[in-house]
Order: structure tokens, then sequence, then C-alpha cells
């Protein structure tokens, strides 16, 4: 009996001694690529700056002066706008149903919810939308993210996700809107009524060091949107 317990702690010792190593490793390999961290801690700085002081002071003069139902029609809008963006990427990811699904998205929101502005689809048809974008679709297609990247103003990155905001910009309608100052304009007004100051300011105070907290919320957000 004395030799069955001894086996039992034994082969206990080495399997919990397996799963350490395996949950090391993994952890390791999870890390985030980082030869940049000098300069992205800067770039974080400065751009904690600009939302402090200036972005998001902006943001809610705006949610002040612009009721929620103006919000949520414009952000409507620019939804069903963004349209072709989905519905390349899951194309080329093979979500074909998605694909689908996101054109019947198109079609009704364009026609019953005037121009997209009312977002019927989600509301009465029951169809979800789909987002993918060029970033994903590398990731999909088994492109590894490559260093991180701090980018002014936009923020959090990395050199896969730098390369598919090229292709983002070329599938954007807004991108081809005349003259390029009216197209600059529409994309500042999306990204104003997308803005939520307190989810910025709320998520700050979890950071015990802002830079390497965003940049791994950043990393793993993406890395869960891939995978799914």
């Amino acid at each position: 009996m004395k030799q069955i317990l001894a086996l039992l702690l034994c082969l206990n010792f080495i399997f919990a001694a397996e799963v350490s190593d395996e949950f090391e490793n993994e952890f390791n390999a999870q890390q985030t690529f980082d030869p940049l961290s000098g300069y992205n801690r800067v770039m974080t700085g400065f751009n904690d700056t600009l939302y402090t002081y200036i972005f998001n002071p902006v943001a809610r003069g705006y949610r002040y002066v612009m009721p929620e139902p103006g919000r949520t029609a414009i952000g409507n809008f620019f939804d069903n706008l963004m349209y072709p963006i989905r519905l390349v990427n899951n194309l080329l990811q093979f979500k074909f149903k998605n694909a689908g699904e996101e054109t019947l998205r198109f079609v009704a929101n364009t026609i019953v919810g005037f121009g997209g502005i009312s977002d019927v689809a989600t509301k009465y048809y029951n169809l979800p939308r789909h987002d993918e974008d060029f970033g994903q679709t590398l990731g999909a297609w088994g492109i590894g993210a490559g260093p991180h990247i701090v980018w002014p103003i936009f923020g959090p990155s990395n050199l896969r996700d730098t390369f598919g905001m090229v292709g983002d910009f070329f599938t954007n309608p807004v991108s081809y809107v005349e003259p390029s100052e009216a197209s600059f304009g529409a994309k500042t007004i999306n990204q104003l009524n997308q803005t939520d100051p307190d989810f910025y300011e709320n998520l700050k105070k979890e950071a015990v060091d802002l830079y390497p907290f965003l940049r791994d919320a950043y990393e793993q957000r993406r890395y869960h949107l891939i995978k799914e």
C-alpha cells in the first residue's frame, strides 16, 4: 500500500511539473514582441496628453450638443457605409455566410433604414454585423503580428495591422469623397461620434503602468478577434 501511495505521489508531482512547464511555455510564447518599447512609451505619453487635454474635452462637448438619438443615427449611417470593408474581408477569410448576411444587412438598412440611418437589419431582421478588417484577414492567413507600434493619434497597433490599415483605406468608400478635405472631415466626424471619453478615463484607472497595459490589452483583443 505504501508503495502504491508513493507511486501516485510521484506521478502527481511529474504531472504538476509538466502542467507548470506547459503554462510557462504558453505564457512566454504569448509575450508581445516589443523592440520599439522606448519609442512606444514616449508616443503613449504623447497620445495620452492629446486624449486628456484635447480629444476628450472635444468629445464631451460633442456629446453635450449632439443628443444620443443623433449620435446613434450618425453611427448607423457610417456603419452602413463600411459595408465594403466587412464584405471583402469576410470573403477573403472564406466566411461566406457572414458575407451574405452583411449584404442582406446593407440592402435592408439602405432601403428600409433610410440610407442606413436606422439599423433595421439588427432590430427587425436579426442580422448581426460581422466586423472584419484587413489586419484580421492577414492574421487569419497566418501572418504574425510583428512588433507592437504606437502611432501618433491612432494609438496602439502592430506591423501587421499597420499594413491592414492600407487595405482598409482603399476599401473605405469615404476615402474616395472629393475634395479630400471633405473625406477627412467625414472620417473625423465618424471618429468623434464613436469616441467615449469616459471609457478611456476608466481604462487609465486600471493601469499601473499605462503603456504595457494598453499594449497588452490591444494585442490580446486583436488575437481573440482573429481567432473568432
